[in-house]
């Protein structure tokens, strides 16, 4: 009678995630996962391979950058998890190209999640609108990614993978490295006038690694998701509350043509579009309950 097989380890019946561009909200991802998946983390840089092994994480070396170094990563995994950015120039994600025919070579993808922007709107004039309104984006930044989300849906439909795209407005948390709010504050930057100020919006960086382990779960192929908090709030007042609540000095508010000849093109670009993101699909489709709904709990936490 033939010996029976042993059964596989636990840690190899696990789902299997990779992580391309473990950062800041990878490794959230990561804390809030716990030990409940298999994780590979894509990363360029070898002195973060230390990090990510502690954060409970595989890492691999590669860079989207050079393809010839990605190999077979779609045999890695079932999920993907997508959060690298774009290449700093140029209006073509070369990098979400290079990852895709990684993917393909490998085969076994089901669901991809990809953490786009918000940007790829351009400017609304403060409009309210959900994720049917056509993309416009007015900056080569905003092309790159509408350009990743383009080849994204397209992979899904060859392939039939199923693709989440993720618009992201403003990522914020007091312990987000370089992007604490607080920063911005004690910098002075001048704020724009209430008459020239722009609708933003924000996500609290725990709420979006949430997000993330939801749309890999429950996100809807090749549909596009709002990861925005409920907040209806101008850049002025947002940056006041963070002052109020900080102790700290509201900065100063200047008029617009002010602001042409004192900001810089990147943080002008910032404050030239005006929208306001309707996020009932993270709410019904993802089932996403927000742990902090406006910056009020965001920032007081």
């Amino acid at each position: 009678m033939p010996t029976p097989s042993p059964s596989r380890p636990a840690a190899f019946r696990k789902p299997r995630l990779l992580i391309v561009g473990c950062g800041d909200i990878g490794e959230r991802v990561l804390r809030q996962l716990g030990s409940r998946y298999r994780v590979t983390a894509l990363t360029s840089q070898p002195a973060r391979t230390s990090t990510l092994r502690r954060a409970g994480a595989r890492p691999l070396l590669g860079n989207l950058d050079r393809p010839p170094t990605l190999g077979r990563l779609g045999a890695l995994a079932t999920r993907v998890l997508h959060l690298a950015p774009p290449p700093a120039a140029g209006t073509d994600d070369t990098r979400t190209a290079a990852l895709l025919r990684a993917l393909a070579r490998g085969g076994s993808v089901r669901q991809i999640v990809y953490a786009s922007t918000s940007g790829v709107y351009g400017d609304a004039g403060g409009a309210r609108f959900d994720e049917t309104r056509a993309v416009a984006p007015a900056t080569d930044r905003a092309q790159r990614r509408v350009d990743a989300e383009r080849r994204l849906r397209w992979y899904g439909r060859a392939f039939g993978v199923g693709v989440s795209l993720l618009r992201i407005p403003g990522i914020y948390a007091a312990d987000r490295p370089g992007g604490a709010p607080r920063e911005r504050v004690e910098r002075g930057t001048p704020l724009l006038r209430d008459a020239d100020d722009v609708y933003t919006n924000h996500v609290h960086a725990d709420d979006l690694a949430r997000t993330c382990i939801a749309a890999l779960h429950r996100g809807r192929p090749q549909r596009a998701v709002h990861v925005s908090d409920d907040t209806e709030m101008k850049m002025g007042d947002y940056f006041d509350l963070v002052a109020d609540l900080a102790g700290l000095a509201r900065a100063p508010r200047i008029a617009r043509d002010e602001a042409r000849e004192r900001l810089t093109p990147m943080t002008l670009s910032f404050m030239s579009e005006s929208r306001r993101l309707v996020n009932r699909r993270l709410k019904a489709e993802l089932r996403v309950a927000l742990r902090y709904p406006t910056v009020r709990e965001g920032l007081r936490a």
